[in-house]
């Protein structure tokens, strides 16, 4: 059975990682996904913007901190709503 919150990605050596999608949301006009580690031992969590190129959504790393503290701000408002 496929798990639909799930999503595999490659690391800079082009190992697969599996991720597990803890939210998605969007932040002014921005879609922003929150992924985390299934096998790996780090806890933390990683965060993409999703951009689309030609009709696909492509995962982009966000190298702005003020961009990144408002994602961080948004997720954490709504993680305190459940």
């Amino acid at each position: 059975m496929e798990n639909k919150n799930k999503i595999t990605l490659l690391d800079d050596s082009g190992k697969e990682i599996d991720f597990e999608i803890i939210a998605t949301l969007k932040v002014e006009e921005n879609e922003y996904t929150i992924l985390s580690p299934i096998d790996e031992k780090d806890e933390g969590v990683v965060i993409f913007k999703v951009i689309n190129i030609d009709g696909e959504e492509v995962l982009e790393g966000i190298e702005d901190m003020e961009e990144l503290d408002q994602v961080i701000a948004a997720y954490e408002e709504l993680f305190e709503e459940e």
